[in-house]
């Protein structure tokens, strides 16, 4: 066995062996080919693996997509839907759809599931990130499945995570998970489009230096939001936590949990950053940018102190206080995320002064951080 087999073989055991274990499945695994039902057959033999491993003593947290694709058929849709409110209609349809299939199919291994709806508004925020981690720790320790999707339902372009791959990486980085697994239509991730003859399996990937020489499409189907190009994204999420990512179809998962050369194992790196400092660079779409001139730029990257309102030159966009922005430099390159303490419209009056200045004239509210050192994420 060559190193990079043996590389390959151990990853492979490591997140088959893993006690705690994130598995994400697809809109277009779970569904017809057209959407509208929910294959019933395939989420069976999903749930038959998984519910073996709980019964033998593991943990699984179960990210799903498909609610919008099951609601695609009782809402007499011919496709999935592309405006927003429709696809939170037939997510509020199809969601309960969905978990009542979970829970008959795992009900029948004498296990019980609990639904966990997120969005990353949910989780960017210091205590709706805590309390979600604080709920799926408790499923656990009780012996539930947890079910987690995004909650389409009332979630907007803004606060969306946009494809539960992300979800599922960031929710493996969320509960500690010693693996994550990716189930889609496609066996692994190739060198070049499998439709195309010649394109070969990528049993590893080590570095994202290797995805270099690699042609990754977008979304395969007519009911998924996601594509290989978020699966791979999600990969190197989980990997900035330690986490190893392997990606398979579902059919294989029995044999990829097993230990078997399927699909394509993504090798975790060294985690430098807290956890929700992941969320907060991953999970959030910022909703402005504040310009800092180079003393400020400084200031956040080489001494990592807290943004003032001193060393902001310019403010854009519209969003109110403990939303996500953009830290940008003069050039327009963006240096950090951080959750603001200001509204958009009332930044403008603060920029350049200092926060003594702004306290004596405003108030004593006024000195404070324009973002916390504690809520700013370095990209």
């Amino acid at each position: 066995m060559s190193a990079v087999e043996d590389t390959a073989a151990g990853l492979r055991r490591s997140v088959g062996e893993a006690h705690r274990l994130v598995v994400k499945v697809g809109s277009s695994s779970l569904t017809s080919p057209g959407g509208g039902r929910l294959d019933e057959r395939a989420l069976t033999d999903l749930v038959d693996v998984l519910a073996a491993r709980r019964v033998a003593g593991g943990q699984v947290v179960l990210v799903s997509s498909g609610a919008i694709a099951a609601g695609i058929g009782p809402l007499g849709l011919g496709r999935r839907p592309t405006d927003l409110a429709t696809q939170q209609a037939a997510a509020s349809v199809g969601q309960g759809a969905l978990v009542a299939a979970y829970q008959a199919a795992f009900g029948r291994h004498g296990l019980t599931v609990g639904q966990v709806l997120l969005t990353a508004d949910d989780t960017t925020r210091r205590s709706h990130y805590t309390n979600a981690r604080r709920t799926l720790e408790r499923l656990l320790e009780l012996g539930i499945v947890p079910i987690v999707n995004e909650n389409d339902t009332v979630a907007t372009q803004e606060i969306r995570f946009g494809d539960n791959d992300r979800l599922a990486a960031l929710v493996a980085d969320l509960v500690g998970a010693g693996g994550l697994v990716l189930l889609t239509d496609v066996d692994a991730l190739y060198d070049g489009p499998p439709s195309r003859g010649g394109a070969r399996r990528v049993p590893l990937v080590t570095t994202s230096a290797e995805l270099d020489a690699v042609t990754i499409g977008g979304t395969g189907s007519a009911v998924g939001s996601g594509g290989m190009v978020t699966k791979v994204e999600a990969a190197g999420i989980a990997g900035g936590a330690g986490i190893p990512t392997l990606l398979t179809r579902l059919p294989d998962v029995g044999a990829a949990l097993s230990g078997a050369d399927v699909g394509t194992v993504f090798a975790p790196a060294a985690a430098t950053q807290a956890s929700r400092k992941r969320w907060l660079a991953h999970a959030t779409t910022a909703r402005g940018r504040l310009v800092l001139d180079d003393g400020a730029v400084s200031a956040l990257t080489d001494r990592r102190k807290s943004l003032l309102p001193a060393g902001i030159t310019a403010v854009s966009g519209s969003f109110a206080a403990g939303d996500p922005v953009d830290v940008c430099a003069a050039d327009g390159r963006v240096i950090a995320r951080g959750l603001v303490n200001y509204a958009s419209g009332e930044l403008p009056r603060l920029l350049g002064r200092s926060t003594r200045d702004l306290a004596r004239e405003l108030g004593p509210a006024y000195e404070r951080e324009v973002v916390h050192r504690d809520h700013l994420v370095l990209l």
